[in-house]
């Protein structure tokens, strides 16, 4: 048998070119050495056009199909809302091709376990768009937890709060349950849940309440959640996005010290040692968040490097922590 050799470059096609991909992840595809951005697609040909025109990408489309199945695609980025990624992801499996998926990845555990299944029965790899696990700031703190900086780490601590918009009109579709699952706890808040489990291993226990604080919601727009990972370590979690003032902190106790960081506002990182001193790092990201992230995947898919940190079976997991949270709200429905 003929040993296949690896490709010596990428060729990317973007399913949904949305605001996501205007700065922090469609650049990226071409800014990576031997990799590309070849054809886009978005349901509104004039916006698919435009978005092209303006990134210099060879090819556009209304139609997803010619992304997928297009012969000088080799790996598909899908940055539609949650609401359609199993089905894109399970069509680019089926096609053959590798395949990229923004975060949340699913509306569910099983729409999730679906698309890990589906990329595994075709022997395709599936990454997902949980790209805090590559920036240099918060691979800071890891390496901080794993060097003895803190001693042992035992508790850690996850809020953030968000003002809301000013009413339903104003929502957009990451307030609607059919397209963008149950509230921001899905589109911002795991991105903490997925970082804690990039960092200390995988939670195992999970408790949580969830309620609707605005007239106009249809989501859980307050979150509070407890729970315990395998090493031992316990968490506690609030998410507000209905707060009169915005808070944003994740914070991991240890034996010896902690260390604090924001999940999504800028700001240093903020080490604490056993004497209560405090020093602050200050660690920029990059223009494109999400390229240290597909310069990692291009680099596996390229047979130089891996595997990625972030795939399918680890956004399986955090996917199985947002349902957890939301267990008890769902079966009081």
């Amino acid at each position: 048998m003929t040993r296949r050799e690896p490709p010596r470059s990428v060729r990317w096609g973007i399913i949904g070119c949305g605001d996501v991909t205007e700065v922090k992840s469609g650049p990226a595809f071409a800014r990576v050495p031997n990799s590309s951005l070849v054809a886009v697609m978005r349901r509104d040909a004039d916006k698919a056009r435009d978005y092209a025109q303006r990134h210099g990408v060879p090819r556009w489309s209304a139609d997803a199909s010619e992304i997928i199945d297009a012969d000088d695609v080799d790996a598909v980025y899908v940055a539609t809302p949650p609401g359609s990624h199993a089905e894109y992801v399970r069509r680019a499996a089926a096609a053959g091709k590798p395949v990229y998926v923004e975060k949340p990845m699913a509306l569910g555990p099983v729409e999730a376990e679906s698309m890990v299944a589906a990329c595994a029965e075709a022997g395709v790899p599936l990454f997902v768009a949980y790209y805090r696990r590559a920036l240099p700031r918060f691979e800071f703190v890891r390496e901080r937890l794993h060097d003895g900086s803190i001693g042992e780490p035992t508790l850690v601590q996850l809020e953030l709060r968000m003002r809301p918009p000013r009413d339903g009109a104003a929502a957009g579709w990451r307030w609607d349950p059919q397209v963008g699952g149950d509230g921001l706890l899905f589109d911002v808040g795991s991105h903490g849940l997925d970082l804690v489990d990039h960092w200390l291993g995988p939670i195992e226990e999970v408790e949580g309440y969830a309620a609707s604080r605005l007239p106009w919601s249809h989501v859980a727009d307050e979150v509070v959640g407890s729970f315990r990972f395998a090493s031992g370590a316990l968490g506690v979690g609030a998410w507000s996005f209905a707060a009169p003032a915005p808070h944003d902190a994740i914070t991991v106790f240890g034996t010896r010290g902690s260390v604090a960081v924001p999940l999504l506002a800028d700001g240093p990182v903020r080490l604490t040692d056993a004497s209560g001193a405090v020093t602050e790092h200050v660690i920029e990201h990059p223009r494109h968040v999400q390229e240290p992230l597909i310069a990692l995947i291009v680099d596996e898919l390229l047979g130089r490097g891996g595997p990625s940190p972030s795939t399918g079976e680890s956004a399986l997991r955090t996917q199985a922590v947002l349902g957890a949270l939301l267990r008890r709200r769902a079966e009081r429905r």
